[in-house]
């Protein structure tokens, strides 16, 4: 792989940060009597040993929002935005605000919608509790419906990405300078980032293709014909990347705009079918991936 030279215009006109904020209430508490018997039983000094209990056990309204929640940060919002600072905040291109706009508003919805059938179900649940953690229960560890309710948030925020050197202060020069370039370089690590991030995205696609297509070896899952097997997903995934590309190339990097032109070409005219029936097909997209994967920026200083 190549390295990585970068130079990055201004993205405040291209995209916009994003903070997705979503609390809820995990139902886990540590027991400190409890933790502090299992270490006395074993002769152990205190504080080596800890118990943790499900205040609700095992309960499905619950499970339901945690695994939603989950869900939300892993899919839609990691998917269709890029990494930008530690703080959580993420880089939106300002033309999939509408969708994701739409996908999160739904998701909102949604997740009112489970916290309420787990607000529901709140009271059995913990009577459930009560009978299931015998000498663990304490009913102290409880909140009443309205504190529990007042535990689940979910709210999104756009902010503008500010542009290097945007100081709207009262100072000096000297210290309004130096806020500039710390910004400055600030900026350009989290630009960085962003591209390093793509990079990745499109590494993971193009390396499935390569593997899938290379000759079988023993042991790998192949057809009568010794051909590997693949879903068209390999191919859609790779063309999907090439869209991306496009979108999410917001610093309009010239080595991201030269990968997507090379992704057009291999995968003009390919199609599952043809590379599954085309030996001569799959050796020459082989090969044609395997130079835009050398090709794509090093990731080993990121």
């Amino acid at each position: 792989m190549t390295a990585l030279n970068f130079n990055a215009p201004s993205i405040a006109s291209a995209a916009m940060l994003v903070d997705l904020s979503i609390s809820q209430w995990s139902g886990i508490r540590r027991d400190k009597a409890a933790s502090a018997k299992v270490s006395d039983d074993a002769g152990a000094k205190r504080g080596v040993a800890s118990v943790t209990k499900k205040l609700l056990g095992d309960c499905p309204e619950l499970k339901a929002i945690s695994d939603f929640v989950a869900m939300v940060r892993t899919g839609t919002h990691h998917e269709m935005t890029l990494p930008w600072s530690n703080s959580g905040l993420r880089l939106l291109p300002t033309a999939k605000f509408f969708d994701y706009q739409a996908d999160v508003t739904a998701k909102q919805g949604k997740f009112a919608t489970l916290v309420t059938e787990f607000l529901q179900a709140y009271e059995w649940a913990r009577a459930e509790a009560k009978a299931a953690l015998g000498s663990l229960f304490n009913d102290d560890e409880y909140p009443s419906a309205d504190v529990l309710a007042r535990k689940f948030r979910f709210v999104v925020n756009y902010l503008p990405v500010p542009e290097v050197g945007d100081w709207r202060v009262d100072m000096g020069n000297t210290a309004r300078e130096e806020l500039s370039q710390r910004y400055a370089d600030y900026y350009e690590e989290q630009n960085k980032k962003t591209i390093a991030a793509l990079v990745s995205q499109t590494l993971e696609p193009l390396l499935r293709m390569s593997e899938k297509l290379a000759d079988p070896v023993e042991g790998d899952k192949a057809n009568s014909r010794g051909i590997k097997t693949f879903r068209d997903s390999l191919v859609e995934n790779v063309v999907a990347m090439i869209d991306r590309l496009e979108t999410y190339n917001l610093t309009n990097d010239p080595t991201i705009r030269e990968t997507r032109f090379k992704l057009q070409q291999v995968m003009d005219g390919v199609t599952p079918d043809a590379l599954r029936e085309d030996a001569y097909l799959r050796r020459e997209t082989k090969r044609k991936v395997d130079e835009v994967i050398a090709s794509l920026p090093s990731l080993d200083n990121w």
